[in-house]
């Protein structure tokens, strides 16, 4: 057994004294955790002191090194050591209140004042100028395909209203976006939501683009062409846009929409909605799977941001498929040609190479599935369908051509 503080104390002294030496040994033994842990606070606030002491002169140095270079105050020889000290402290504090300043003012909202000169450019961007002048390129040969005299006339009026329609839908467009663009690197500078201009300014643009639009298509070229433009603009501003953020199925509305606008072209020449339509709103159709799912896949994490639900986000091997089976679609539409009388047999030749090149460009696309293979394949798209439409030109079925073939010789 261990003895006791009282045995020990015992063995060295007797009676009273013991007894004394004992009670003292007693109280030091119960004293001692509170007096080890009073030391170990007033250790632990010292600590705490230096480590304060040494982050203030760390932020003092950080100061010291991003303040600019100024030439030293001259000073008469009378002046002390510690005045010296006290005009460097001086400056330091008042250019770190200044930089606190600025950065508060660059903070708070400012109001952007509209000049009447930035105003055309910004409704420029505003209404998606190259998606418009693509729309009216496509309708415009749409209208030039149709087996029918050309009528410049009505041509210039089919144009003017697909334009403006086109402009009043990405207007509309753009006012439904805006908090999900502000959230992607590549739509944070549109004019809404920088604040260029106001949200009523963009609707009356487009109330001032649509109905005109729409009126010259009814009442200028034919009331098909005027519905066709109507339903395209419901269809992209209440279904595509919404359905963005929904459903991957929003990728072949918008599909639809952009077929729309050459059948419009061949119905303002024609008045009809026959074969020659389908064919290429068939074509525009297919088009738009490799340029534009090409276009998505280096944009994923700019659409994930923004809360779009793209398939090269969700579906990205369905992505790359879909591609490549609308790159070989265009080789069978190409090929359709001919055969609906809108074109002669030397487009299906002669439009190969083409559609071949980009359909291998969607093989690499589907199989290498990188950012690489989708650049080459959307600068592809880019020429791709200009030059495809432009052979179509060239190798147009005339009215007359049909006809000689059906007469016997004389």
């Amino acid at each position: 057994m261990a003895a006791s503080p009282h045995t020990i104390s015992s063995r060295l002294l007797t009676g009273s004294v013991g007894r004394s030496v004992w009670y003292l040994e007693r109280r030091a033994i119960q004293g001692l955790p509170h007096r080890v842990t009073r030391l170990f606070r007033n250790v632990t606030n010292q600590w705490v002191t230096v480590q304060h002491l040494s982050f203030l002169k760390r932020m003092a140095r950080a100061e010291v090194d991003e303040l600019p270079p100024f030439p030293a105050p001259s000073l008469p020889l009378s002046q002390k050591p510690n005045e010296l000290m006290e005009l460097e402290a001086t400056s330091i504090v008042d250019h770190s209140l200044d930089t606190a300043k600025e950065q508060k003012e660059e903070r708070q909202w400012k109001e952007m004042k509209l000049h009447t000169d930035d105003l055309p450019g910004i409704l420029a961007r505003l209404s998606k100028i190259k998606l418009t002048a693509l729309v009216v390129s496509t309708t415009s040969a749409g209208f030039a395909l149709a087996p029918c005299p050309f009528d410049w006339s009505c041509f210039l009026l089919t144009s003017l209203g697909t334009g403006l329609a086109s402009c009043a839908a990405n207007s509309i467009n753009q006012f439904f976006e805006v908090p999900f663009d502000s959230n992607m690197s590549r739509t944070k500078n549109r004019p809404l939501v920088r604040g260029q201009i106001s949200p009523l300014l963009a609707v009356s643009f487009a109330t001032c683009c649509a109905v005109p639009g729409v009126a010259l298509l009814t009442w200028g070229v034919n009331p098909l062409t005027g519905a066709l433009g109507v339903f395209n603009i419901f269809l992209y501003t209440c279904c595509y846009t919404p359905l963005k953020r929904v459903s991957i199925a929003n990728t072949w509305v918008g599909a639809v929409v952009g077929a729309i606008p050459p059948v419009m072209g061949w119905t303002a020449a024609t008045g009809s909605l026959d074969a020659g339509a389908l064919l290429l709103g068939g074509i525009l159709y297919s088009w738009q799977f490799p340029h534009f799912n090409a276009l998505s896949w280096g944009l994923r994490e700019d659409y994930s941001r923004g809360g779009y639900c793209m398939m090269s986000v969700t579906h990205p091997a369905l992505c790359r498929r879909v591609a490549l089976r609308h790159c070989l679609a265009l080789i069978a539409l190409s090929t359709t040609a001919p055969v609906l009388d809108i074109t002669t047999w030397v487009f299906p030749v002669i439009s190969l190479p083409i559609n071949l090149y980009i359909s291998y460009l969607g093989f690499r696309f589907y199989v290498d599935a990188d950012r690489k293979s989708s650049r080459k394949l959307f600068f592809c798209s880019l020429w791709h369908l200009p030059l495809l439409l432009l052979l179509m030109l060239t190798c147009k079925q005339r009215p007359g051509q049909e006809g000689d073939k059906g007469e016997a010789p004389s």
